[in-house]
């Protein structure tokens, strides 16, 4: 995890991101433990159509207020912060599986 003082140290210096998101999460109902972090609250545009695909129609689980300060349990709040500023959306994987991977798996289903 990212230390919280370098993250707003980071984040202030290179670019002007707001100190804090709320954010949606919705999980797959295809791939275990995967899940898509937006701000928009059902807005699924800025999603990729080759992603939203192996996704899986997307169920909402939950909004928290994503702060730079705040640890979560398996992602680096910069990185997360980072994505839905520049992406509109956020991609948690499976521990144990790449974004290729799961673009490749995509054939499969």
């Amino acid at each position: 995890m990212a230390d919280p003082d370098f993250c707003v140290l980071t984040l202030r210096l290179f670019k002007q991101y707001p100190s804090a998101m709320f954010c949606h999460i919705y999980r797959s109902n295809r791939k275990f433990d995967t899940y898509l972090y937006l701000i928009d609250k059902d807005d699924f545009s800025t999603i990729p159509e080759d992603l939203l695909r192996v996704f899986g129609p997307p169920e909402f689980s939950f909004s928290f207020d994503l702060t730079q300060e705040r640890q979560l349990a398996k992602e680096d709040t910069c990185e997360v912060l980072e994505n839905l500023q520049q992406q509109g959306y956020h991609l948690q994987l499976q521990d144990d599986i790449l974004v290729e991977q799961m673009l490749a798996l995509k054939s499969l289903n």
